[in-house]
């Protein structure tokens, strides 16, 4: 007898459609009327996130019906490990999370196996997925919310755009490993040339960063031992006495020159007249950056005319060094100038040295 074809013909985004139809009976519904738009902006937020996410879902669950179809059919392709050995058995039905920027969601797929021998997913590599839970999107998003404040502040960001899906150590982990690969970036990045005529300026400056008393250096942490328990006046806004260890940062870029008068630097809004706008001042291109709280100024200094060099191996180009007026930045640049015989034009920061 030949068997009856039990092979599913539901919709496979049967529950997407369903979440739709649902929020589409909500809307229209005469409760939603008397909601203010603050009120329909909350719940289209949360109904919209879940609808993408069952989207989402509803898609991985049907790329592994469609492998685990072709398994059977016998269609698919010999898999081997990373070895080369090949894994002659196949087991459906291995799950894993993912962590989406539309919230949790669950990937099954096929199982290559063989004796002795780890497990080969081939949808894994179909899908790109990575090694653990968080998906290429969510670990993009904490990077971003991180660097513009406190990890506090990046896993509210996060939180608030797609649910409870990572925690703030997770969150900190992201970021630290998307970090990983910034130097190896730069040492491989080929700067652009540019003409004689465009300056090449090195920008050397310091940040105090707020610290961990264990994270302190030694005269720091002592100084903030005596200080502990003692009577202090009022501090200023953004003062921390010994509470900071000072990272040194270095900024490297090309700028083309641009020609101008006094008053179009110091001038009232709109210009000196109305007739004679202001000329626009010179901006910085291919910017190469680096700051470390662990190696010594020296070191980022060095490494800071090290790109230069790369740039301008013969000199050709005239060299600016901008800093704020710190005699210490001052006497390493200089040393290091010293140490490679090269000549450089020091532009002081006159606010900072006003200061």
């Amino acid at each position: 007898m030949t068997p009856y074809d039990t092979s599913c013909t539901a919709d496979p985004f049967a529950r997407s459609i369903s979440a739709f139809e649902t929020l589409m009976h909500t809307l229209s519904g005469s409760p939603a009327t008397t909601w203010t738009h603050a009120e329909l902006e909350e719940h289209l937020d949360a109904a919209g996130r879940e609808l993408l996410r069952l989207l989402l879902q509803d898609h991985l669950d049907l790329r592994a019906r469609k492998e685990e179809n072709r398994v059977r059919a016998g269609a698919g392709p010999v898999v081997t490990g990373p070895e080369g050995l090949v894994r002659p058995w196949r087991e459906a039905g291995h799950s894993r999370w993912l962590a989406s920027v539309f919230g949790m969601v669950g990937v099954t797929r096929v199982a290559h196996r063989g004796p002795g021998m780890g497990n080969v997913h081939p949808a894994d590599q179909e899908l790109s997925l990575p090694a653990g839970r968080h998906s290429t999107g969510l670990r993009r998003l904490a990077v971003t919310e991180a660097v513009r404040g406190s990890f506090d502040q990046a896993h509210d960001a996060v939180t608030r755009r797609c649910g409870n899906v990572l925690g703030k150590r997770g969150l900190e982990e992201l970021v630290v490993a998307a970090a990983v690969d910034v130097d190896g970036f730069y040492q491989t990045r080929i700067p652009i040339p540019c003409s004689h005529e465009m300056p090449l300026v090195v920008q050397v400056d310091g940040k105090g960063v707020v610290m961990r008393p264990e994270a302190l250096r030694e005269a720091t942490r002592r100084a903030a031992a005596k200080t502990a328990g003692g009577h202090r006046g009022r501090l200023a806004p953004g003062e921390k006495p010994n509470r900071k260890r000072m990272a040194t940062v270095a900024c490297v870029f090309d700028t083309r020159p641009a020609l101008r008068r006094p008053h179009d630097v110091i001038h009232p809004l709109g210009g000196r007249s109305g007739e004679r706008p202001a000329r626009p001042g010179p901006r910085a291109a291919n910017k190469w950056c680096t700051v470390s709280l662990v190696r010594s100024p020296e070191q980022v200094i060095a490494d800071a005319f090290d790109q230069v060099q790369a740039r301008d191996p013969k000199h050709l180009r005239p060299w600016i060094v901008l800093v704020d007026g710190a005699r210490h930045q001052l006497d390493l640049i200089s040393a290091e100038t010293g140490r490679r015989g090269v000549t450089v034009h020091v532009l002081l920061d006159f606010v900072h040295v006003a200061e």
